[in-house]
């Protein structure tokens, strides 16, 4: 089995126990997605697991925003790869108060979702249980996919989109508050990343990760896989709706916010020394902006810069 050395944390943690526990019948743990291959186009898959009043809660968020979420957030792995999208399976558990209109709505959702990337619903499993839950497996397929492991110093390093809206508005329903409009749309109907994913593999990314935990907990990862060291300057990053006003209420500078935050879904992607001009110019087909925070450096860890001031920042822990 080939090792992947994961960032640190409890959810990581508990994956080095599995790959010792499964030893030589696993392949390599930890990376956004697998790769099966070769063939002419290797086939790339991933799984995510969205529950209720874990990762959402039905007085926030309408069925088929639950459904749209959880698919985008799946979908989310395969821009990480530069993959594009063949579809998804859905393993679907509803508790029995929830009726053959509300499940409709679900899946409604996680239908316009992967057809907004090209894909098509492949089929799945329906269950009952205690809530709500949605099992998203994606299926994409990759000439050369980007893992985790390929940054080398003097990349530059790059995100997509604006960061810390889904934070923003968490925080705005845990305090008893309607998120502004903004914020609630990048809550409930995250955009997944296939096209960007796409371009930056073209220009050739050394390495990508999606921006599921935070930009602060997910960059650790890529480093550690990478064995380098991340400088990044938090004060680039660009701020998503509502940021401002919530870090104001937490007392934290809104970049450092954003950076924090996580759920947003965005790439975070090393691109070879001499690329800058060829990324900037990829922004319409990358169909969202691409901005260069930092550099990638000898080492390892990440070096979180605001102001001229390093910052010692965290992302979401499942397990904490």
């Amino acid at each position: 089995m080939t090792h992947l050395d994961l960032g640190p944390g409890p959810e990581f943690d508990r994956v080095r126990a599995i790959e010792r526990a499964l030893g030589a019948h696993a392949a390599a743990l930890g990376d956004d997605c697998a790769v099966v291959g070769p063939f002419p186009h290797r086939l790339v898959l991933s799984t995510d697991v969205s529950v209720e009043d874990v990762h959402f809660r039905r007085d926030w968020l309408g069925l088929d925003e639950i459904g749209w979420r959880a698919t985008a957030a799946a979908l989310s792995d395969l821009a990480a790869e530069g993959a594009e999208v063949v579809g998804v399976l859905v393993a679907l558990t509803v508790p029995g108060q929830l009726d053959d209109a509300g499940v409709a709505d679900v899946m409604r959702g996680v239908g316009d979702a992967v057809a907004s990337v090209g894909g098509t619903v492949l089929g799945g499993d329906l269950s009952r249980g205690p809530s709500l839950s949605l099992g998203i497996t994606v299926v994409g397929r990759a000439a050369s996919p980007v893992t985790r492991r390929g940054a080398q110093p003097g990349d530059s390093v790059w995100i997509t989109g604006a960061l810390g809206s889904a934070r923003a508005a968490l925080h705005a329903w845990q305090a008893g508050q309607e998120p502004s409009a903004g914020a609630r749309l990048a809550f409930a109907h995250p955009q997944p990343r296939i096209a960007a994913g796409r371009v930056l593999a073209r220009l050739g990314a050394t390495s990508m990760i999606d921006l599921s935990d935070g930009l602060a907990a997910d960059a650790r990862h890529l480093a550690a896989a990478s064995a380098v060291r991340l400088e990044l300057d938090v004060g680039r990053v660009p701020i998503g709706d509502g940021v401002s006003d919530a870090a104001g209420v937490v007392a934290q500078p809104p970049a450092a916010f954003a950076a924090e935050g996580g759920e947003d879904y965005e790439l975070l992607a090393t691109m070879p020394e001499g690329s800058e001009r060829a990324v900037r110019e990829a922004v319409p087909e990358a169909q969202t902006s691409l901005t260069c925070i930092g550099r990638v450096c000898a080492g390892q860890g990440v070096e979180l810069m605001l102001d001229g001031h390093r910052l010692v920042l965290h992302g979401y822990d499942h397990f904490a």
